[in-house]
């Protein structure tokens, strides 16, 4: 079984004009697409290949000899969690039980999104923030490179913002903030971060 790209789940042009059609040509069309290419590449007879992405990615992490394995099955994983990060039209606030739990583990959604900002402003270099549920309780983290949080037991992505270059820098330059600030006021999907919250449990 190899894997293959994922469709994006909204139209190239459908998060303009925050994100534009062609960060997403280049973003999804070549970057992404160019982890699937070397991932198959990778596993074609080797002892992972059949495994799903997510048993790639926590068989591989943090294994010396499997780095290029995992930075590509990683990369996979995490693009395709990114896409549905966002949709068009989003922003604002959560409700529910996921807009409770963040007041009650960072104090309140302003503080959230103070946190959260910073977390990708101060990630150096090429990486990721990412808000994610264990033992019950929200946490923001950052990565860096490929590294991510579903390799680690215990821990459930709820949402991930992507601070590699490549998927501001046509739209924003080298305004990362300015990325970061429009990510959660335009673009971040709190449906889909409460889907995963719920599923959790």
């Amino acid at each position: 079984m190899s894997f293959t790209l994922p469709d994006l789940p909204y139209s190239r042009d459908a998060l303009a004009p925050h994100i534009s059609a062609e960060t997403l040509d280049i973003h999804h069309g070549k970057h992404h697409a160019a982890y699937v290419t070397n991932l198959n590449k990778q596993l074609d007879g080797h002892e992972l290949a059949g495994k799903s992405l997510e048993d790639v990615v926590k068989a591989t992490a943090g294994k010396a000899d499997k780095a290029g394995i995992f930075n590509n099955a990683a990369q996979v994983w995490n693009h395709t969690f990114y896409w549905q990060s966002m949709t068009p039209k989003g922003g604002g606030a959560p409700t529910g039980e996921l807009a409770k739990l963040i007041d009650r583990d960072f104090g309140s959604f302003d503080d959230f999104k103070t946190a959260f900002a910073t977390a990708g402003a101060t990630q150096f270099g090429s990486g990721w923030a990412w808000l994610v549920a264990k033992d019950g309780k929200l946490e923001i983290r950052k990565t860096a490179n490929a590294e991510t949080p579903v390799s680690e037991a215990g821990v459930t992505p709820l949402l991930t913002m992507d601070v590699w270059e490549h998927a501001y820098y046509v739209d924003f330059r080298n305004r990362r903030p300015d990325y970061i600030a429009t990510f959660l006021s335009d673009l971040v999907n709190w449906d889909f971060a409460a889907a995963n919250l719920a599923a959790a449990k």
